[in-house]
């Protein structure tokens, strides 16, 4: 919740202070270099979260990622001095200055460093602690911009340096807590050559069918950031940054108990005991999905009160980028947990070969929405490319849930239903209370009251129907009454 906050301020604070330009160079430059990364990180991460949850105790594990994270950075990097050498970087990054492609690449390295850190963390099983420090490095952050954006000095280099301090803040925080907390006495972090050649073998087998998926993958991410800026310039791309980062904020809670969920799916893989990973299943994917769906679903309703609220009049064409870019968050839950469950099982081929054809079919899509009408294109911009994620997201989510639904005997058709009648259920609502409320305040000028006003309906109205309708959350009545009377005993404690 507190993370929520702090993101929507955050996210009411910055592309204000850069205006959309700017705030387009920061959000095409970022998302070029996440996928750079994670091309080099070819699954390994989650590879390394699932064997690290599985061998607590094997530090030689540790060694050999830390190794392997610092190679893929300084292959990073200088694959960057290559590009500016050989002058090819006017090419893969138009209209940038190299010193901000830098800045981006570094900031991709240290957020996978954070991830990967945090992951340790919750492998070792000190969340709590780890989620108290990244509380105070969330408020720390939020304060820094608002102290530059108070005195007029935030642009797009301090953004970045503000994104360094917090980052560099919780990576040492967390490394600490993990020391504290964790026994790592009698360890050798040394590897033997035998050591060195056995985790790269047991890695490369596990990564290996993941290459392919992503370098398409990474390829065709590029490529739509790229096209985007080709054909509609940065202030699109600020537009596209700002659902994204939007979208993302619906997306924060599920995104946090992601590794948990993985670290609990890769315990019971372990034990071999596929019923308790489809229980697990049963239980939190349709919750999470409910959860995404219902802040989801006041966003796509209230898009274009919600651009201007957080961008300002410069951003007043962002809505229909906002709305559509709200369901790409909610497939996404679906995305993310459902391949958790591959990660976990050691799927990756299977899970590699439906990305890749999900993945190709959105070249063409992509291409249409983007390219200007001589082109043979409907030159869309933000929302033709938000259009074309959401369509590839839906696709690819979907397949992926079949072979898991085949793979945990469940039933898949319920879970599709599920997902149409979240959607319907929170959509209706909340136009519902949108509609009501505009009329009600018709004589209030205040955007902003007017949102906050109709989500405290929408909310009250889910509240009382949820009660009635427990399905929209895959729950029963009984199971929203125990919650709801272990919440009130822990306030009243």
């Amino acid at each position: 919740m507190i993370g929520l906050i702090v993101s929507l301020v955050t996210q009411a604070i910055v592309p204000r202070s850069l205006g959309p330009k700017s705030y387009g160079d920061f959000s095409y430059l970022t998302a070029v270099f996440s996928q750079v990364v994670g091309f080099f990180d070819m699954g390994t991460s989650l590879g390394f979260y699932t064997k690290i949850s599985q061998r607590q105790k094997e530090s030689g594990l540790v060694s050999f990622y830390v190794a392997f994270s610092l190679i893929v950075s300084a292959i990073i990097v200088l694959l960057v001095v290559l590009s500016q050498i050989t002058s090819f970087a006017s090419t893969l990054w138009p209209d940038q200055s190299i010193f901000f492609v830098y800045l981006a690449a570094i900031w991709a390295i240290l957020t996978w460093y954070l991830q990967t850190i945090g992951n340790l963390g919750d492998a070792y099983g000190v969340t709590v602690p780890i989620e108290k420090v990244r509380i105070v490095q969330r408020i720390m952050g939020l304060l820094l911009v608002w102290a530059l954006f108070s005195y007029d000095y935030l642009d797009l280099t301090m953004l970045f340096v503000c994104n360094f301090i917090t980052i560099i803040f919780l990576i040492v925080a967390t490394l600490w807590i993990i020391d504290n907390n964790v026994d790592s006495s009698g360890h050798d972090w040394l590897l033997s050559k035998k050591e060195i050649r056995s985790y790269t073998t047991e890695f490369y087998q596990y990564s290996r069918p993941l290459f392919t998926y992503m370098l398409v993958a990474t390829t065709v991410g590029v490529l739509d950031r790229w096209l985007l800026q080709i054909f509609s310039g940065s202030v699109e791309q600020g537009f596209y940054g700002l659902s994204s980062q939007i979208g993302g904020v619906c997306f924060l809670f599920v995104n946090s108990m992601l590794y948990l969920i993985l670290r609990e799916f890769s315990i019971a893989y372990a034990e071999k005991d596929l019923a308790q990973m489809a229980s697990l299943f049963r239980r939190y994917i349709p919750i999470f999905y409910g959860i995404v769906s219902f802040f989801s679903c006041f966003i796509v309703v209230q898009a274009e009160s919600v651009a201007y609220i957080f961008g300002g009049v410069e951003f007043r064409d962002a809505g229909l980028a906002i709305a559509i870019m709200a369901f790409f968050q909610i497939h996404q839950t679906y995305g993310v947990l459902s391949g958790a469950v591959y990660m976990a099982s050691g799927q990756t081929a299977l899970y590699s070969r439906i990305g890749i054809a999900s993945t190709l079919i959105g070249i063409p899509i992509g291409y249409f929405l983007l390219a200007p009408t001589p082109n043979m294109g409907l030159h869309a911009g933000a929302a033709g490319l938000a259009i074309k994620m959401v369509i590839v997201q839906a696709v690819g989510v979907n397949v992926h849930l079949y072979f898991n639904c085949r793979f945990l005997k469940l039933n898949f058709w319920r879970y599709v239903g599920h997902q149409v009648v979240s959607v319907l259920f929170f959509l209706f609502l909340s136009a519902l209370a949108t509609v009501a409320v505009n009329k009600a305040l018709a004589f209030v000028q205040s955007v902003i009251v007017k949102l906050v006003v109709a989500g405290i309906l929408y909310t009250c109205m889910v509240v009382v129907l949820l009660y009635f309708l427990p399905i929209v959350l895959g729950l029963r009545r009984k199971e929203i009454l125990s919650m709801t009377q272990l919440v009130l005993k822990k306030i009243g404690r």
